[in-house]
């Protein structure tokens, strides 16, 4: 039976999210449990809520100690509430991990700005990637970058308000309702195949991250690596938020080992790109101590939206227009050598485990429009960036490999895996 638990603010949402628990619990397939967990700013007496608001902010308020909810602004209501419902849930999605019978299997909640940005700061903190997650939110069609991060919360667009029901606010909340009980089925149906005895040894999980410029280069990586080993690959763009999504894959223990690619997103946190991926980059894998291969793909480029929305500061800079959505811009030789100084202040400050660490620099061209002839050749400021990434490793024991081909060379491709291969101790 998969359970569900529905976060709600019940004080200004009730018809709603009881609506929509009556809807879980009506069209599954096989009956669901629903736990109803009120993370409301007021408390509400309800039969159907099985969590109520003063249980939730008595017993599971955060460290600090309990605070009057009332007497708070909204934002730091919003605050409160997530660290009151976040200790709630990991105590619950731990306790089913420890005892099948209490598992949980989805996690979905409806409501405006204020109730998306509390279910969402709770599912981000306690559920992996990978747990059925969906919001019915007025925030879908929006900016959902602080909603979403680096998870996979699914966001269903409300349409209306949810604030009052009517007929088509009933179809789309009988939709979610629908949606995460058909998600919470195969969730639950594949941790019970997961759980079961398999004499085949599992694949390794390695992560290896990409961008249109350095395409080729991945894709006959991981070709290789998965044709030739036991491995199954991830492939992350590089968007921001899918450098975070691979960092955080590793601090979960799913990746095992991480070929880092394409490092573009240190260029947009260096530069004020609009996909950094924050000042936290390369870090997970460098604490995990896990095979970790860096390379420099793709630090030829900072992205920006359509041309027009370059800051003016940029505006006589060399710019190239990948579509009519992304601006590239080529990277000076002074930004390259701030990326050098990144990339080696991180691995300096982080890395755990310095054998298992391997720099790679493709010297005849980080991206596919970086080679000779290319609108983003620029030896200079690729000698820059070499030469800070290889002066700030000198004597560190970590090794710096310099290959004169260019990133998305086949044979590069293939050395670079098969170097991946022997750090994991795979041959």
């Amino acid at each position: 039976m998969p359970h569900i638990v529905l976060l709600g603010t019940c004080d200004t949402k009730l018809d709603e999210i009881l609506y929509l628990r009556s809807k879980i619990l009506e069209n599954g397939s096989s009956k669901s449990k629903v736990t109803l967990v009120d993370v409301g700013r007021s408390p509400v007496k309800n039969d159907n809520i099985s969590v109520s608001q003063d249980v939730l902010t008595s017993k599971y308020a955060p460290t600090e100690g309990k605070q009057d909810v009332a007497s708070l602004a909204r934002g730091d209501v919003i605050k409160y509430m997530i660290s009151c419902a976040t200790n709630w849930l990991r105590e619950a999605y731990q306790r089913g991990l420890e005892n099948a019978e209490e598992a949980i299997h989805g996690c979905i909640a409806a409501g405006g700005t204020g109730g998306t940005s509390l279910a969402a700061g709770v599912m981000r903190e306690v559920l992996p990637i990978g747990f059925p997650k969906l919001i019915v939110s007025t925030n879908a069609s929006g900016d959902t970058r602080p909603v979403i991060g680096e998870t996979d919360i699914t966001l269903m667009y409300s349409v209306c308000d949810v604030a009052g029901l009517n007929y088509l606010l009933r179809r789309i909340l009988s939709n979610a309702a629908g949606a995460i009980n058909g998600m919470a089925q195969e969730y639950e149906k594949s941790i019970a195949e997961t759980d079961k005895v398999d004499d085949k040894p599992r694949k390794k999980r390695v992560g290896l991250t990409m961008f249109g410029v350095t395409t080729p280069c991945v894709d006959k990586i991981r070709q290789h690596l998965e044709a030739n080993y036991n491995i199954e690959c991830f492939v992350f763009h590089c968007t921001g938020a899918g450098g975070r999504a691979m960092e955080r894959l590793v601090s979960e223990g799913v990746l095992e080992a991480v070929l880092d690619v394409t490092t573009t997103e240190i260029c947009d946190q260096v530069c004020g790109g609009v996909m950094d991926a924050g000042p936290e980059r390369l870090e997970a894998p460098l604490k995990a101590g896990i095979p970790y291969l860096v390379s420099v793909g793709a630090t030829d480029m900072v992205n920006f939206g359509p041309k027009a929305t370059v800051p003016e500061r940029y505006q006589g800079r060399k710019l190239f227009e990948h579509n009519p959505t992304v601006t590239l811009m080529r990277t000076s030789p002074k930004e390259c050598a701030a990326i050098g100084n990144f990339i080696v202040d991180r691995i300096k400050r982080f890395a755990s485990e310095r054998g298992t660490v391997q720099v790679i620099l493709p010297l005849g061209g980080v991206s596919m429009i970086a080679t000779p002839g290319g609108p983003f050749h620029d030896a200079e400021a690729d000698n820059a960036l070499f030469s800070a990434i290889k002066t700030g490793l000198k004597d560190t024991g970590i090794t710096v490999v310099e290959d004169q081909r260019a990133v998305n060379d086949e044979a590069f491709a293939v050395d670079v895996a098969e170097k991946l291969v022997a750090k994991m101790g795979m041959r």
